[in-house]
C-alpha cells in the first residue's frame, strides 16, 4: 500500500505576521507555532505536512496546482483571499483531495465583508474562531479520513 502525500498547509496573505499583528485578534502564536502544531498532528498518524505561506495569489494558486497530484489533503487559510479571490476558488475547486477552509478567528463575527468566503462552498468542511487550534484539527480530521 502506499503512503499518502504530504497534507498541503497553505497560507495567504499577512500570516507570516502571526503573533505581530493584531494579537488581540489572531493571538501571540507564530506561523512557526502552527506549523510545529501540524507537524505533531500528522507525526501521531505517521504522516507528513508541507506547509508553505505566500503573499501573493498566484503563487498560492501554484501550489494549489501542485497539490492536485501529489497531497493527500489541503488546510488552507487563504487570509485576505477568502473574501476577494474568485481565482484561487477555481483553482481550489479542481482538487479531487478532501479541502479544509481554516480562519484563526471567528470571521462570522467580524466585520460584514469577512463573513462571505469564495472557498467555503467548495471546501469539504470549515473550521474558524479557534485559533490556531483549528490547524490542528483541520489536520487531524485529513488524517483520519485517509
Amino acid at each position: 500500500m502506499a503512503t499518502p502525500g504530504p497534507i498541503y498547509v497553505l497560507n495567504g496573505p499577512n500570516l507570516n505576521l502571526l503573533g505581530q499583528r493584531q494579537p488581540e485578534v489572531y493571538g501571540h502564536e507564530t506561523l512557526d507555532d502552527v506549523v510545529s502544531l501540524c507537524d505533531d498532528v500528522a507525526g501521531r498518524f505517521g504522516r507528513t505536512v508541507l506547509a508553505r505561506q505566500s503573499n501573493h495569489e498566484g503563487v498560492l494558486i501554484d501550489w494549489v496546482h501542485e497539490a492536485r497530484t501529489e497531497a493527500s489533503g489541503v488546510v488552507i487559510n487563504p487570509g485576505g483571499y477568502t473574501h476577494t479571490s474568485v481565482a484561487l476558488r477555481d483553482a481550489l475547486v479542481t482538487l479531487d483531495v478532501p479541502l479544509v477552509e481554516v480562519h484563526i478567528s471567528n470571521v462570522h463575527g467580524r466585520e460584514e465583508f469577512r463573513r462571505h468566503s469564495f472557498v467555503s462552498p467548495v471546501a469539504t468542511g470549515v473550521i474558524a474562531g479557534l485559533g490556531i487550534a483549528g490547524y490542528g484539527l483541520a489536520v487531524e480530521y485529513l488524517c483520519r479520513r485517509g
